[in-house]
């Protein structure tokens, strides 16, 4: 009887039914999955998959200009003991009839005045305002330095906007990026180029061939230049090839150009007795008109700074339009901050070897915008490596980027990366 109900147990054990991935998909996953009972899983879903796509609008992200219904505002609740005690004392302390006669004709001068014509000395004040275009005042700056010597954060903080990618990384900068400053009747546009450094002979190194022989070419080309590096580092690790880039730009002064020298991160440094000493050290510089200590992060000395460039601005028309953003800057932007993203979250070489596109670029009906672009990757592994596990790691770039570009355009942004093979 014992094996005979040994036997019925074993025989009536339930069968444990096997778990569908889909459902620890839709849980883990950066992106949701439509309902495809149909869809069988093949090589090409497994090589670019929905995980490799990050859509911002399957976010519930609040919108910036939604048309939200009005809060009805709480009712009030009043103590009826209290506002009875209130109403008496007003009703005891009446105002006299002087008093309200002085209150009323003080009240009807006030009115005057806010109703009456402007004065010319008002109507001169907003005509100044417009600037006419022989009036006008430009000046291109050019700012060239070794690789992470804080260029882009400088021009970030200049133009008062992010135009270029800031990170901790060398090479950020891949090409050249333009920001536009305008004050009063003076526009400035900073050119913000690669990273360069010297070889040991002391010849341009080519390092990355077409982006920096490009740098190199337009050295000539600005107004006025800036030689920014990096001061801390100087003062804690010297760099022979710093060194040689600041006396070849100083050697000589240039005929026509205006170039000044800026030692940068001087928050960093916390001995300010050896700034100092390097600014002994290029003193004898004949190439340099000015030297400059700055952060270009934190805005120390940023000051001085603008003000010498609005003392060089020549008269001649402004290039660009100081109240309009352009769609050109625009989409340079949000490259610029997607770039960012993706140096701060993927590491070593992969973020270099990609390949960034812009696909696609809307504006809706309502305002947003719709941007699309593409990730490209030589490689199989590094294209796993950006995804992420269940695409976690480019939706977390896009999450990032798309809050970053919602706050510069003052819209809503409806972003769109795809990670794709090469």
């Amino acid at each position: 009887m014992k094996a005979l109900r040994a036997l019925r147990t074993l025989s009536s054990k339930p069968r444990k039914t096997p778990l569908n991935p889909t459902f620890f998909h839709r849980f883990y996953a950066a992106q949701p999955q439509e309902d495809d009972s149909s869809h069988t899983p093949s090589l090409s879903d497994s090589e670019n998959g929905s995980d490799s796509v990050f859509d911002s609008t399957h976010y519930d992200i609040p919108t910036i200009s939604s048309d939200s219904k009005p809060k009805i505002p709480q009712k009030l609740t009043w103590n009826t003991k209290y506002r009875s005690k209130a109403d008496e004392l007003i009703d005891q302390k009446k105002k006299p009839d002087d008093l309200i006669f002085k209150n009323s004709s003080l009240a009807k001068k006030l009115l005057e005045a806010a109703v009456c014509l402007p004065s010319d000395d008002e109507d001169e004040e907003d005509e100044e305002e417009v600037v006419k275009e022989e009036d006008q005042k430009a000046l291109s700056v050019g700012i060239i330095g070794a690789p992470n010597a804080g260029k882009s954060a400088l021009t970030n903080y200049m133009v008062g906007t992010k135009v270029a990618a800031v990170s901790r990384k060398t090479n950020t900068t891949t090409h050249e990026v333009l920001g536009v400053m305008t004050k009063g009747d003076t526009q400035i546009c900073f050119f913000d180029t690669p990273g360069l450094t010297l070889s040991n002979r002391g010849c341009p190194y080519k390092d990355f061939k077409v982006r920096v022989e490009s740098a190199w070419s337009s050295v000539n080309l600005y107004d006025v230049l800036i030689v920014i590096f990096d001061v801390h580092r100087h003062l804690t690790r010297p760099d022979a090839r710093v060194i040689g880039l600041i006396k070849r730009m100083g050697a000589l002064a240039h005929p026509i150009q205006k170039r000044v020298l800026c030692m940068n991160k001087v928050d960093l440094v916390e001995k300010k007795k050896d700034l100092l000493t390097v600014a002994e050290q290029f003193k004898d510089l004949p190439g340099y008109e000015r030297h400059f200590m700055i952060s270009g992060l934190k805005g120390s000395g940023v000051k001085d700074l603008t003000q010498y460039l609005m003392d060089q601005a020549v008269k001649r028309s402004w290039e660009e339009d100081p109240f309009i953003l352009t769609e050109e800057v625009m989409k340079n932007i949000s490259l610029e901050v997607v770039r960012e993203r993706l140096l701060d979250h993927v590491h070593q070489e992969i973020p270099y070897g990609i390949e960034h596109r812009l696909m696609d670029w809307k504006e809706l009906r309502d305002g947003s915008l719709r941007i699309e672009q593409h990730l490209i990757t030589p490689k199989l592994s590094q294209r796993k490596i950006l995804v992420g596990k269940k695409g976690c790691k480019i939706g977390r770039i896009g999450m990032e980027a798309n809050e970053e570009l919602r706050s510069i355009f003052k819209r809503d942004v409806h972003l769109i990366l795809q990670v794709r093979l090469k």
